[in-house]
């Protein structure tokens, strides 16, 4: 194991042990989405007897519910680094050997394995509601891929803002902003075929609806896996993208301090 990749473990090592010594917020980052999958499965299950939906909204709504958790969960990973920064943490740490890129890394992958613990939650939730997973644990495999790539994506542009920002505000009014249209621009409650037209043309740019085109061809009885491989191939560059640039504008900050 390289020395970048084992510094980017201890620290996330350090991440995952700040996140369970807060029991509270492990309790509602998982209710919170527990409320989404009921509250909107029960909302919406008539939207199913619109011409060309049919089958069952659970069904449909599940990874709808494990994608959006994955969004939201993530565009909070640049609150935890401007906590470092105002804390004197991060600055601390450069004073050290450990690897630059662990030191912005380490919360993206610690928002990577929170989010496979909580799709897999979510999964399990939604099979005792009823919800049927036609492509088998291959399938499921592939949403929890697709979710964590997601979060990559978004922690990796979080981090990108915390660092620019320094301001929890901006933070804040960013993440708030971008949640709902990143969801509702997508297929996460609706099939692309009953959106206006302007709204079909949208998703195809969206990375939210990239990684749920890319789990609901995996759960299909016959998965699609071209769809599959292409929309994974699009979050994996978008994914490489984003860490690179929030290792630039790490190195920015490095030279500011």
């Amino acid at each position: 194991m390289s020395v970048a990749l084992r510094h980017t473990w201890y620290m996330t090592q350090r991440q995952l042990t700040a996140v369970v010594r807060q029991p509270a917020f492990m309790v509602i980052t998982l209710i919170q989405p527990v409320i989404w999958l009921f509250l909107f499965g029960a909302l919406f299950r008539r939207v199913v007897e619109l011409p060309g939906f049919g089958g069952s909204y659970l069904d449909y709504l599940v990874p709808g519910v494990v994608v959006m958790s994955a969004l939201s969960s993530a565009m909070w990973a640049g609150m935890s680094t401007l906590d470092e920064i105002e804390r004197g943490t991060l600055n601390r740490f450069l004073t050290t050997p450990v690897s630059r890129g662990a030191l912005l890394n380490a919360n993206v992958v610690q928002q990577a394995v929170s989010t496979a613990v909580q799709s897999v939650v979510i999964l399990l939730l939604g099979l005792a509601g009823g919800a049927d997973y036609p492509g088998g644990a291959g399938g499921l495999a592939v949403l929890v891929l697709a979710s964590v790539l997601l979060s990559v994506v978004t922690g990796a542009v979080s981090n990108t803002i915390g660092v620019l920002a320094r301001q929890r505000e901006s933070i804040i009014a960013l993440n708030t902003f971008l949640l709902l249209p990143l969801t509702f621009v997508s297929s996460a409650f609706m099939k692309p075929e009953l959106m206006p037209g302007w709204m079909r043309h949208a998703v195809d740019y969206n990375p939210v609806d990239w990684a749920l085109v890319m789990s609901r061809s995996a759960l299909a009885g016959d998965p699609d896996w071209g769809l599959v491989l292409g929309r994974g191939g699009l979050l994996m560059a978008a994914g490489a993208v984003a860490v690179w640039v929030s290792g630039r504008t790490f190195r920015a900050y490095q030279r500011s301090v």
